[in-house]
């Protein structure tokens, strides 16, 4: 009789540790490799106790994670990394974390949370210092056969090979595919995700404020072959212009799981009393009003942004009342800048209390180049190459790709040619550009041509030649990321304007002709040689009043 109430004991103490077992029922079982945590409403996930990965997804009894596990980074590996479960009655909270020793990232944690009754992973990451890696993702990696319906731009699906390093692709048809392609804006994701027969899986953002790159950036989302991958990328070096944001939570972001329908963006505020590191409350929280923006330009759309080394924020400006305000925001000092589409045309500095609101009653627009009369312009100054030939295509496709018009820039006739005419990007092995323009008697006199670009690659940069006039001196390349930008699904870099003063002996009367030559001290061949998109190009009295 002893002996059997020393079993009993002992099986009870190890249930008691192990937390509430399966079947159907909400909780977390620990064995020796997993913990195995169950949502009851049928989803079961396995995260392995040595290093933090997740190793099976179970949706409905049908497992969806492929044989690699889904995890921050690459895996974090066994060295230097610990976990732990708590258990709560309606919440389970796995926490990963690393020390000094870990050789993939120290000093991060990665918060796994399931609340009972709901199919959705929560997750959060807090992160000291950069990973060994370069970039900070989380990758959530998918058995490809039960996911037919899948981005196509990332979908590499009977790929012909690898075209541009090892993650850009030619498909038979002479399309191309990468993970580079069809990604939203920071400013536009929601949630992202693919689907088979009675299963969806989708990566729902956050609202990206300690991610990098402000409201226009892009990143890798979706990828899919064998497997399926859905990724949240928070920190990265692809043509990334924002500061990395270490010491700080990224999310809360969640994976959610569905019958294939999209899902509602779930309402994370349970997790504010769930001590999560690095987390900032709503009462934390402060506020700004901008009760209207004069000088704009009602055929654009404009967003006030705000930037600090520890997170972001953007929102719109409304285009009746020409007002803008946004909440839940972290305590500190910030730059604010408004964009004209994407185009920077104002910056100030305010400042961010806790509880409080910062009023700001009148911004007048003062830096917007269109303010400034042109004799000519080509495009429009928005900050991107959208209206120029092949401008919509750059973050759907490579350079290369069987769908695009000649990239050759030929000759441009202002009066006659269109701004879809002209090409979006330029590259030194592909050629220059030739504009021709006509001007009267009275039009001559000293000019000033403006070359607006939103990316350059290997420090291409325009210079020109106006008739037989060259410039003295060669202009400098401007300040860009270290990425190959523009054949990578985005024209997004640090926005440059070339302004060249071009004396009044420079033109004739009747037509001239503009030359635009990318330069660069870099070489290279064909779409990876020096090269830029192109804002706007523009040619303006140099007597003209400045913006």
């Amino acid at each position: 009789m002893f002996l059997r109430w020393c079993i009993l004991a002992f099986l009870l103490i190890c249930a008691a540790q192990a937390g509430p077992q399966l079947g159907n029922g909400f909780g977390v079982v620990t064995n020796d490799d997993n913990y195995i945590v169950n949502s009851s409403a049928g989803l079961i996930v396995q995260v392995i106790r040595s290093n933090g990965s997740i190793h099976s997804i179970k949706f409905n009894g049908k497992e969806l994670n492929h044989s690699k596990s889904s995890h921050i980074a690459s895996g974090l590996g066994g060295g230097g990394t610990t976990t732990r479960a708590d258990v709560r009655p309606d919440v389970a909270i796995i926490t990963v974390e690393t020390d000094d020793t870990n050789g993939v990232v120290k000093n991060l944690k990665q918060y796994y949370i399931v609340r009972k009754g709901e199919n959705t992973i929560y997750m959060a990451t807090y992160v000291g210092n950069p990973p060994a890696v370069g970039e900070l993702r989380w990758i959530t990696r998918l058995e490809g056969v039960r996911f037919q319906n899948v981005p196509l731009e990332s979908s590499l699906r009977g790929s012909t090979g690898a075209i541009e390093s090892k993650d850009v692709f030619r498909m038979p048809d002479g399309t191309t595919r990468s993970k580079y392609y069809g990604n939203d804006r920071a400013r536009d994701m929601v949630a992202r995700g693919v689907t088979g027969p009675g299963c969806g899986v989708f990566m729902v953002y956050g609202n990206r404020e300690s991610s990098s790159g402000g409201p226009f950036f892009r990143d890798i989302q979706t990828q899919s072959g064998s497997a399926v991958e859905l990724y949240n990328y928070m920190n990265s070096g692809h043509n990334q212009t924002g500061h990395w944001r270490l010491g700080v939570l990224h999310g809360p972001y969640a994976l959610c799981f569905t019958d294939g329908g999209k899902p509602q963006r779930p309402d994370m505020r349970f997790l504010d009393g769930l001590g999560l590191a690095g987390y900032v409350s709503e009462s934390g929280r402060g506020s700004v009003s901008i009760t209207e923006i004069q000088g704009l330009d009602r055929n654009h759309r404009y967003t006030v942004a705000f930037e600090n080394p520890k997170a972001q924020y953007w929102t719109d400006v409304d285009p009746a009342t020409g007002g803008a305000a946004r909440a839940g925001m972290k305590p500190g000092s910030y730059m604010m800048t408004v964009f004209k589409g994407e185009l920077d045309v104002h910056k100030e500095e305010i400042e961010i209390k806790a509880g409080g609101e910062c009023r700001i009653e009148k911004i007048h627009i003062k830096d917007d180049p269109s303010h400034v009369p042109a004799v000519w312009r080509i495009g429009d100054w928005d900050g991107t190459p959208l209206e120029f030939r092949n401008g919509v295509n750059i973050t759907r496709m490579h350079p290369s790709d069987k769908r695009q018009r000649s990239w050759i820039p030929g000759t441009f006739r202002i009066g006659t040619h269109k701004n879809e005419d002209f090409p979006a990007c330029q590259w030194g092995a592909i050629g220059s550009a030739e504009i021709h323009f006509n001007l009267t008697k009275e039009q001559i006199a000293n000019h000033v041509i403006r070359i607006g670009i939103t990316a350059s690659f290997a420090a291409g940069r325009p210079m020109i030649e106006v008739n037989s006039w060259k410039p003295r001196n060669q202009p400098s390349p401007s300040s860009q990321p270290d990425s190959r930008s523009i054949t990578i699904g985005t024209y997004r870099g640090n926005n440059a304007t070339y302004a060249q003063d071009v004396p009044a002996n420079a033109f004739v009367v009747g037509r001239n002709v503009l030359r635009v030559h990318s330069i660069s001290g870099q070489n290279g061949r064909g779409f990876l040689s020096p090269g830029y998109a192109f804002d706007c190009i523009d040619m303006c009295r140099a007597d003209s009043q400045k913006p």
